[in-house]
């Protein structure tokens, strides 16, 4: 089965400038801590140097990371437990773009 996209993440210098931006213009729901709702995929707003990350869903980071390795990805940030929140891991592919990793249950 494809890995589906599961969560996303757009980060810039000016977190609040980006939720006024993406409320606007796309309507989408940005609480106060800059979670982001849209119909069918949640992300959030970083405030940090500007990129977009998506992350898909996989059931063993680990197992993934091996094979983008081997296909000619980077891990960027193993495999990263945040207790009672996400199992996630950053890589990149050949061009350099980073994506991310959610371990799903299977």
């Amino acid at each position: 089965m494809p890995a589906p996209i599961v969560f996303f993440d757009i980060a810039g210098p000016d977190g609040g400038q980006l939720k006024e931006f993406y409320s606007g213009v796309f309507g989408w729901d940005i609480d106060a801590n800059f979670a982001i709702t849209t119909p069918g995929l949640t992300g959030t707003v970083r405030q940090d140097p500007a990129e977009k990350i998506l992350y898909m869903g996989v059931p063993d980071i680990d197992a993934a990371l091996q094979e983008i390795e081997s296909a000619g990805g980077k891990t960027v940030l193993p495999r990263t437990v945040v207790p009672g929140v996400v199992i996630f891991a950053l890589f990149s592919d050949p061009a350099g773009n980073r994506m991310g990793l959610v371990e799903t249950p299977t």
